[in-house]
């Protein structure tokens, strides 16, 4: 399901609370995958919906529900990171509360780089 996250990695994710998954009529329709920076820094690795359910506010949930947990842990503030050249997901990041905080250029595959946003919860 996830290209950047070997199958057998799934199971543990969800038993460490890292993987939010987005159910419908008793099918998965996608998820959010939380990382931890320096084991500390929360961290969205990645947030994926089929494509047929995406633009209903979904993906907005899942990020809430993550925002809830994440408050009541005592974090305060939350990262994620879009591909330079994207600029979809880089829309949806500011429509729902981030601020871009810096870029990493060449990271990725073919030099593309990482543009970063934070939100504070």
């Amino acid at each position: 399901m996830d290209p950047y996250l070997p199958d057998a990695a799934f199971a543990p994710k969800i038993a460490a609370q890292e993987l939010i998954l987005a159910e419908l009529a008793e099918e998965t329709i996608g998820y959010l995958r939380l990382e931890y920076i320096w084991g500390k820094i929360p961290y969205i690795g990645l947030i994926w919906l089929k494509p047929a359910h995406r633009g209903r506010g979904i993906g907005t949930a899942v990020l809430r529900f993550l925002e809830n947990y994440l408050r009541e842990r005592g974090c305060r503030f939350l990262l994620s990171s879009s591909q330079v050249n994207e600029p979809e997901p880089q829309a949806w990041h500011r429509a729902v509360g981030f601020r871009e905080c810096g870029i990493i250029a060449g990271i990725n595959d073919g030099g593309i780089g990482e543009v970063f946003f934070r939100k504070e919860l």
